[in-house]
């Protein structure tokens, strides 16, 4: 006869059982639709006594319809492969669809922000309003001139403003021998390659998709699939959410939690290499925009009391390396962060996710605060001028820098803390190996 002991945790087993929820959605990686966590664990209002008195956001563009590479290598040939194939996707519950499912994206619309981008850009920019009532509207907005940056910075000054006209958006050029001086560093820096990366990701995914091509063959053995055509419905997932609404592609019928969470780390290596920590460049193409927001934050007077700017995927992650935040070996002791993103298993303990920071509209904030005091014991009288990070409304905490209300940084601590970064991460120019003239190391477009 079972115990009362053994029927309660059979209860509790089936509980937890009952309360277990998965949303693809928020492990897409850089094609994730924007979202904020909805339990941050650190409140990201204002700490007690403290009033934001001036802010700087760097943006990735909004929701597109598709990245050129992931159409041209994934989805366009899985689109095609399946307008060519005779096969009977009724065979099968989880691809039944297929049979009538027509893709939602043409070769013009490729890299063209969505309506779903425009209008989640325009809701973004009245976030920020609500979230800083007393700040004064800019009178400019910066973007790099690629359409989608553009139309992602109009939508979102179309939420932000309340007098319309008064605030410009002011084109940054994407050049190949811009420096530093650019909201695309990358482009101008020769030893940064795009494709880094891609031998570490495709090692992983060529494992995790080998059982579900096995899955799917088995259900639909006419079908010749392929760790690309896996990948590709995968993505399809998040740009056709983007574009209708939702997709059947999300469906865990389809692709169960493991395998979206399999999914999401071959991007985390693919990025980790790339923009990441696996890439010596990154933190020094990610420090420009660090010292000259710390600059501008830092100044007795400033022209502007909200800096905005608008970039690609690229950028948000190397300004984190530049920060020394979501770095998977900070407390490790020990600097070997190749050895945290193994390319045969998934590293669980990672925070180098890159869901949290490359979704979609992601953005990364650091705000100047004025506090008259706060209430936590020995620093109950301080006051002063304190800053803090932002990553998609989730606080995040500096190295070192924490001396301050809610784990700010104070002025000085936050000085000296962009100071010893840039004694890393400020030879833009040599640790790229520019060989053009005029190049800088200096972000000055503000």
């Amino acid at each position: 006869m079972r115990s009362s002991t053994s029927f309660a945790v059979l209860s509790t087993a089936a509980l937890s059982a009952a309360k277990y929820t998965f949303d693809p959605l928020l492990h897409l990686s850089g094609i994730a639709p924007y979202f904020e966590p909805e339990n941050p664990p650190f409140d990201p209002a204002p700490p007690q006594g403290c009033n934001v008195t001036r802010a700087a956001y760097l943006i990735r563009h909004a929701a597109i319809y598709a990245n050129d590479f992931d159409y041209e290598t994934y989805i366009e040939p899985f689109v095609q492969k399946l307008a060519n194939t005779s096969v009977n996707w009724d065979q099968s519950r989880a691809l039944s669809f297929l049979s009538t499912w027509k893709s939602p994206i043409e070769d013009d619309d490729v890299s063209k922000l969505s309506k779903v981008g425009e209008l989640e850009a325009m809701q973004l920019g009245v976030d920020v309003y609500c979230r800083y009532p007393g700040l004064k509207q800019p009178q400019k907005v910066w973007a790099s001139t690629a359409e989608r940056t553009m139309v992602s910075a109009e939508s979102f000054v179309n939420g932000l403003v309340i007098k319309e006209n008064e605030t410009s958006i002011v084109q940054v050029s994407e050049g190949k021998k811009d420096g530093a001086d650019s909201l695309t560093p990358y482009q101008s820096c020769p030893a940064y390659s795009s494709s880094r990366g891609s031998k570490e990701s495709a090692v992983f995914q060529k494992q995790y998709t080998a059982p579900i091509m096995s899955r799917f063959k088995s259900e639909v053995s006419g079908f010749n699939w392929t760790a690309s055509d896996i990948y590709g419905m995968q993505q399809l997932c998040g740009y056709e959410t983007v574009i209708r609404g939702d997709s059947p592609f999300c469906s865990l019928d389809l692709f169960s939690p493991n395998e979206w969470l399999q999914f999401e780390y071959t991007n985390d290596l693919m990025y980790f290499q790339n923009t990441g920590y696996g890439n010596p460049l990154s933190g020094s193409l990610g420090y420009p925009w660090v010292n000259a927001t710390a600059e501008l934050l830092t100044a007795k007077n400033a022209s502007q009391d909200l800096y905005v700017s608008f970039t690609h995927r690229e950028l948000p992650p190397t300004v984190l390396v530049a920060m020394g935040l979501f770095n998977n070996s900070a407390f490790s002791g020990v600097d070997k962060p190749n050895a945290t993103m193994p390319n045969n298993y998934l590293n669980p303990q990672r925070v180098f996710q890159t869901s949290k920071f490359m979704s979609f509209l992601t953005n990364i904030a650091i705000e100047r605060m004025e506090c008259d005091s706060f209430g936590f014991q020995d620093n109950a009288n301080q006051t002063g001028e304190y800053y803090r990070v932002l990553v998609n409304n989730n606080p995040q905490f500096l190295d070192n820098c924490t001396d301050g209300p809610g784990m700010s940084c104070s002025r000085q601590g936050f000085m000296n803390f962009v100071e010893e970064r840039g004694q890393s991460f400020g030879n833009f120019s040599g640790e790229c190996g520019v060989d053009y003239s005029n190049s800088t190391n200096i972000l000055s477009i503000y």
